[in-house]
């Protein structure tokens, strides 16, 4: 998948990387939700997020929006679950529209859901974009979806 990137986003990502020298893979500027969301680079996510936070603190204040990070993963179960953390996804079903349906842990929806469906609006962002599958729904689950 061939997407171009713009120069404001080059921009933050260059600034991830001097920050915390992390790579981040693509940057996603939300001006619903104001912040950023990164993309980082499999096994970067430590770097990235540094001791207790303190990156994504740091970051927060120098480009003044909220900070978001997601870990690539080459499979669409494990990208998932990385989109959704913290919420325990216990399974990722492709339903016959072509829809993901996901279920989280029961206790675990308002978290997968985010506050205004930022979660969920970060997710359809992503798995759009690097797996060309629609989000559909999100549910509670229980041991059967696993």
């Amino acid at each position: 998948m061939i997407r171009t990137i713009c120069f404001k986003e080059r921009r933050y990502i260059e600034e991830l990387r001097i920050l915390t020298r992390a790579t981040a893979l693509d940057c996603i500027i939300d001006e619903r939700f104001d912040r950023i969301v990164y993309l980082i680079r499999e096994g970067d996510m430590g770097l990235a997020i540094g001791r207790k936070g303190s990156n994504i603190r740091k970051m927060q204040r120098v480009l003044g929006k909220r900070i978001e990070m997601v870990e690539y993963a080459p499979e669409i179960e494990q990208f998932t679950k990385n989109v959704f953390k913290p919420a325990n996804v216990i399974g990722v079903a492709k339903k016959s529209d072509g829809k993901l349906t996901v279920y989280v842990s029961p206790g675990d929806l308002g978290i997968a859901i985010g506050k205004g469906g930022c979660t969920i609006e970060k997710a359809r962002l992503l798995l759009g974009r690097y797996f060309d599958i629609e989000l559909g729904e999100v549910l509670e689950g229980d041991d059967t979806h696993a």
